[in-house]
């Protein structure tokens, strides 16, 4: 499969999962608005997601994928499957204290996320409880990365990109029959979406298995001593070990950042965690599209690489990679700060969600727009580190990035309030991704191919007539106002994004720039 094909894949049914996302976030607004409430939620739900990118899409991919594409590459079939039986053993366990001990602290653990809800105490009661239920969520997520990580190396990308679509039908369900039942039996109903989070867990885990079933590498756990023992001195597994140490200070950085934005902004006005909640659902989708496909897929082939010393087809995947970051991320870079009313107006301002919220929402979505093609870029940058089993220093770059990103906020939140936490990440981003790219230019571990400085001429020219397109567009409506003629006003953004599209495209091809000669290189 070439790397554009699997690209396309991933991003397509990413696509799918976060039309899904979108789907459940505006069921969210227009069912429970922005209030203590949803607050509470949001805060609960980010516990055990800050714990799931620790034990999962963080630290343990980042240092289980490119062991298990060495290992794989180097010395077969057989050690590999030893290998990820042993890993699942010492994984399973950690995740079964993690839980127990993160039940438990449930109260300190909000205390820490979002002390400012003690404000409204029903608010932070709620949070305590939905944290207890939904932190066993943790280990149905390190169990489903896990499996992601055997399927990608094993180039099946389909199942990990579609699984997050369960998720978010087990909350849209909840949002429509849940909590409207909860309601009815004098239950909080905002407890039905925590509901729905442990029964998307449990779907997004089972899918799995089918999958690895049929390469033969459905995941064994051995709970003996002498099991135990023998998987933790394994080589592989003490190298996954190794690496996951600085890999987990790393992550650990951007959740500690996550979790001082959290504090801030639980302690402005009420709302301000969920508006910054429903402008990061819609950062999402070029992150997600853009730089997670790319980083998938590009992941274990950069290790496969550098385990077979192709240091040219290292270097090249890399380019390839940029390449699509900068002509597909700084455009989208260009809808978010010039179209961000009618983008939030048009999908979240329904049912309890007022005009106010749209103009919050709208601040802080402009300024996650500021950072997005930072944020993209890093999704590339960061695996050309891991494929070399360097995890320290990208984590060097994340931690004094955190520094930076917390001055940022001493001066921008007292005067954009909760847009200054989002202007404040977008910066840090671009500045991390900066960092990582001069690190590798500097290493000489990537060498650009020919071409970039026209290449980027064509892409800002392009993007400028777009942005003046877009402001034109945006001012010739209220787009508030047309909240009762809500048929109008999709049609108004499908016209304004398509013909967006056109100039852009067009722009492209007009200035040289063969779309299929970029994608198949």
């Amino acid at each position: 499969m070439s790397l554009f094909k699997a690209a396309s894949t991933v991003s397509l049914l990413t696509l799918a999962s976060r039309i899904t996302g979108l789907a459940r976030e505006l069921l969210m607004a227009s069912t429970f608005g922005a209030s203590a409430m949803t607050d509470a939620f949001n805060v609960a739900f980010r516990i055990p997601n800050l714990f799931r990118r620790l034990f999962a899409e963080g630290a343990f991919s980042q240092a289980f994928v490119p062991v298990l594409a060495t290992v794989k590459a180097q010395q077969g079939d057989v050690a590999t499957r030893t290998l990820i039986d042993r890993v699942a053993s010492l994984l399973l366990l950690a995740l079964l204290l993690t839980c127990v001990v993160g039940v438990a602290a449930a109260p300190v653990l909000v205390w820490a996320m979002a002390s400012g809800l003690q404000q409204e105490p029903r608010g932070f009661e709620a949070a305590v409880f939905m944290t207890r239920w939904m932190f066993p969520y943790i280990a149905f997520m390190s169990l489903v990365a896990l499996s992601a990580g055997v399927l990608n190396t094993w180039k099946r990308f389909a199942v990990p990109a579609a699984t997050p679509v369960l998720l978010n039908l087990a909350m849209i369900g909840a949002a429509l029959w849940g909590a409207p039942r909860f309601a009815a039996e004098g239950i909080e109903p905002i407890y039905a979406m925590g509901a729905g989070v442990m029964l998307g867990g449990l779907l997004q885990l089972g899918i799995q298995v089918p999958a690895l079933w049929r390469l033969g590498l459905l995941l064994k756990f051995g709970f003996g001593w002498t099991t135990l023992r023998t998987a933790w001195n394994d080589p592989g597994t003490r190298q996954v070990t190794r690496l996951m140490l600085p890999a987990l200070l790393g992550v650990s950085v951007a959740q500690i950042s996550l979790l001082i934005n959290t504090q801030i902004a639980s302690h402005l006005a009420p709302g301000s965690v969920s508006w910054l909640s429903y402008a990061d659902r819609l950062m999402e989708f070029p992150t997600a599209l853009l730089g997670v496909a790319l980083g998938v897929v590009l992941t274990p082939q950069l290790a496969a690489a550098k385990a077979a010393s192709d240091t040219a087809g290292y270097s090249a995947m890399l380019d390839w990679g940029l390449r699509l970051v900068v002509v597909l991320s700084v455009p989208s870079a260009v809808v978010l700060l010039t179209f961000a009313q009618p983008l939030v107006a048009t999908l979240y301002h329904y049912g309890s969600f007022t005009e106010r919220d749209v103009q919050q929402t709208t601040t802080a979505l402009m300024g996650y727009g500021a950072g997005l093609v930072g944020l993209v870029a890093i999704k590339v940058l960061a695996p050309g580190y891991y494929a070399s089993q360097d995890i320290r220093t990208p984590v060097r770059i994340a931690v004094v990035v955190l520094v930076i990103t917390q001055l940022l906020n001493i001066a921008l939140v007292p005067l954009l309030q909760h847009a200054g936490l989002a202007l404040a990440i977008g910066l840090g981003a671009v500045i991390n991704a900066v960092w990582l790219l001069a690190g590798l230019l500097r290493r000489g571990s990537f060498k650009p191919l020919p071409g970039w400085g026209r290449f980027v001429l064509q892409v800002v020219a392009a993007s400028a007539l777009l942005a003046v397109f877009l402001m034109w567009f945006a001012g010739r409506q209220d787009w508030p106002e047309l909240r009762s003629q809500f048929l109008m006003r999709i049609g108004l953004l499908a016209l304004a994004l398509a013909g967006g599209a056109a100039i852009y495209l067009g722009a492209l091809w007009a200035a040289g720039l063969r779309f299929r000669q970029l994608l198949r290189r």
